[in-house]
C-alpha cells in the first residue's frame, strides 16, 4: 500500500487510537535517538581515551630525552662560562619557551567546541522540524 493508501486507512481510525499510536512512536524516536546519542558519545570517549594514553606516553619519554638535552646544553655552555651561569642561561629559555607555549595551548583550548554529540542533534532537529511540518497538515 502506497502512502496515500495509507494516509486514508489512519482516517478511518478513532482519535485515540491515532493519539496512543503517536505516542508510541515518539515514545520510540526518543528512545533511538538517545540510543544514537550514547552510542556517538561512547566512540568519542573510546577514541579520546586512547588518544590521551598515547599522548602521556609520549610526553614522558619526550620529557626524558628533553633532559637529556638540556644536560646536555648546560654541560656544554659551562666549557666557556660557569656551571651555575650557564644553568641559569637554560633555565631561563626553558621557562620563556614554557610561557610561549602556554599562551598557545590557552588559545587552542579556547577554541574547541561542546563535545555535545553532534550528529544525534542533528537527527533530532531534523525529527522536530518533520512533526512541525506534518502537524500543521
Amino acid at each position: 500500500m502506497d502512502d496515500a493508501g495509507k494516509a486514508n486507512a489512519s482516517d478511518d481510525r478513532p482519535v485515540a487510537e491515532l493519539i496512543t499510536e503517536l505516542s508510541r512512536q515518539t515514545s520510540r524516536l526518543v528512545r533511538d535517538e538517545l540510543r544514537l546519542a550514547q552510542a556517538e558519545l561512547k566512540e568519542k570517549g573510546r577514541h579520546a581515551g586512547r588518544g590521551a594514553g598515547l599522548f602521556g606516553g609520549a610526553g614522558l619519554l619526550a620529557f626524558f630525552g628533553v633532559a637529556g638535552l638540556i644536560t646536555t646544553a648546560i654541560l656544554a655552555l659551562s666549557l666557556v662560562l660557569p656551571a651555575w651561569v650557564s644553568a641559569l642561561i637554560v633555565s631561563v629559555v626553558l621557562l620563556v619557551a614554557a610561557g610561549i607555549a602556554a599562551l598557545i595551548g590557552r588559545k587552542e583550548v579556547k577554541q574547541v567546541g561542546p563535545p555535545a554529540p553532534e550528529a544525534a542533534l542533528d537527527s533530532i532537529k531534523r525529527d522536530i522540524q518533520e512533526v512541525k511540518e506534518h502537524r500543521h497538515q
